[in-house]
């Protein structure tokens, strides 16, 4: 899903009301912090709307990591970062995925949408040494998912789909209905689906990758309802 908007509903009001609690972070990590949103504010200085975006992915990613126990700051981190490959053209990014070697198993001009997240995970280590690689990870992951989703994983890639400024739609509002009421495994497989109904509904190229992952979720799915 890529409709980004900046549009606000109650429900989405009362979501974005809910992302804004901070936790408390040692020194050092709001120095880090504040470093990534200034480089993220020069980085896409011309595109404003990503620019909210993925502050607003950032907040949400940390908000669900309160919610679901995950590590706040590497969440947070994840989220600023996630799109930052994207404010380039699709040229440019195709280009750089060629350059670095990146394999989607197709022709890249099909998933042009898709490269952004995996090109970050080889430009930002260069930029930013010091990032873990689950955070890298977490922003490869955010655009295609995988069989094998760390927590961090699914809390950044939901936070991209329910952030409160993306378009008002009734099937986001339902998700961000579920935080804390679903568990993270089936919060991030409800997006991942909604994800799927999303390109199916606009006729875009589905990548197979996505197919073989939801196939094998459903089986895991099964297996572990089988062995509750």
């Amino acid at each position: 899903m890529d409709n980004i908007h900046v549009h606000d509903t109650s429900s989405q009001q009362t979501f974005a009301q809910q992302v804004v609690e901070e936790p408390i972070y040692s020194s050092q990590q709001l120095a880090d912090i504040r470093t990534y949103e200034a480089d993220l504010c020069a980085h896409m200085e011309h595109n404003p709307h990503r620019l909210a975006h993925s502050m607003s992915v950032a907040k949400t990613a940390q908000h669900l990591a309160l919610v679901y126990g995950v590590d706040t700051f590497k969440a947070r981190v994840a989220g600023i970062l996630h799109d930052w490959e994207k404010v380039n053209t699709t040229a440019d990014q195709l280009a750089k995925a060629r350059e670095l070697n990146i394999d989607f198993g197709v022709d890249l001009t099909l998933v042009g949408a898709l490269v952004h997240g995996p090109i970050a995970q080889k430009t930002l280590v260069q930029r930013y040494p010091k990032l873990s690689a689950d955070i890298l990870q977490a922003i490869a992951r955010h655009t295609i998912a995988d069989e094998q989703m760390s927590d961090l994983d699914k809390v950044v890639f939901i936070a991209d789909a329910i952030e409160p400024l993306r378009a008002p739609v009734q099937a986001l509002d339902h998700l961000r209905s579920q935080v804390g009421q679903l568990d993270l495994d089936s919060l991030f497989w409800e997006t991942f689906v909604e994800g799927i109904l999303y390109v199916l509904s606009t006729h875009r190229y589905l990548y197979p990758r996505t197919i073989e992952i939801y196939n094998t979720l459903v089986i895991q799915r099964a297996t572990t309802k089988e062995h509750a």
